[in-house]
């Protein structure tokens, strides 16, 4: 488990649209926009520095050590600039939700950010965003066999190091929400453990209900589910991180037991949708 400060995680919504975020990237601001642009960013690294002692208190509060949790900077569809400012405040992990925009956005930022993918993954995307984003430390969204053989195959043809996963399982019960459900966890990690060599199994995900009505309920259901895994595995838990908690809930999954919470509006203000786009 990697050192608060050193790496940050992810807040998975809805609906993102990245021709927006390239718009953002691509077009050279204006002196009163870089105005705007810089007063933000202040507000993004102060906003980091609270969200980093919010962990604290809530990690001390339960009887942890913050430093065994890891904060991943949810960035989508804030330009450049604001990432790199939060990367000037110490920060190095980053989560992004779709393809096209963490393919435009990393080779623009410094190699050693380790970034996470958090969004909902499709087949073919996968060697573009493997081939595209070398710094890519984690997928967090594995959610059948179909995606983790695809990851697997690609990460093995590039020759890359074993790709860090987590399985993401729907613990809230919603059609509209992927992962695999409870129940057929432990199989898909078997699956990711015995077939897939390129892969590194490393936890499970989940994100709760919208309104948070059952997020005490999800994340108990999440701790559940890696405590069948690593009794069926053979290791402690310890060894399986739990990534749960956004910005609206991430005290209280860390309180829960969460090693890496995904943390978006929070640190770097509400986000606009102007069109919808695929990942």
């Amino acid at each position: 488990m990697n050192n608060l400060e050193k790496s940050a995680d992810e807040e998975t919504t809805k609906g993102e649209k990245k021709d927006s975020s390239s718009a953002v990237l691509e077009t050279e601001p204006s002196d009163s926009g870089m105005a705007a642009a810089s007063a933000t960013d202040g507000v993004a690294a102060t906003a980091l520095r609270s969200v980093i002692q919010r962990i604290e208190h809530a990690a001390e509060r339960c009887g942890g050590r913050s430093d065994q949790v890891r904060l991943v900077a949810v960035s989508k569809t804030k330009p450049v600039s604001l990432v790199k400012q939060v990367y000037d405040a110490g920060h190095r992990c980053f989560g992004e939700n779709y393809v096209k925009e963490l393919i435009e956005k990393a080779p623009q930022l410094p190699d050693d950010i380790e970034w996470h993918f958090i969004g909902n993954l499709q087949s073919n995307k996968v060697k573009p965003l493997l081939t595209g984003v070398p710094n890519l430390a984690m997928v967090e969204t594995v959610d059948d066999e179909k995606i983790a053989n695809q990851l697997d195959r690609v990460a093995g043809n590039i020759g890359r190091k074993p790709l860090k996963v987590f399985i993401q399982v729907n613990t809230s019960g919603e059609e509209t929400k992927s992962g695999v459900e409870p129940d057929g966890c432990l199989e898909l990690v078997k699956h990711v453990t015995s077939n897939c060599p390129n892969l590194e199994f490393c936890g499970l995900m989940t994100i709760g209900m919208p309104d948070y009505t059952s997020t005490p309920e999800n994340f108990k259901t999440l701790a559940r589910c890696r405590s069948e895994v690593c009794e069926a595995l053979g290791i402690s838990e310890d060894q399986c991180d739990l990534s749960m908690g956004m910005s609206g809930d991430f005290e209280l999954a860390v309180e829960m037991g969460s090693t890496n919470v995904r943390v978006g509006s929070t640190i770097f203000g509400a986000r606009e949708y102007p069109t919808k786009q695929s990942n």
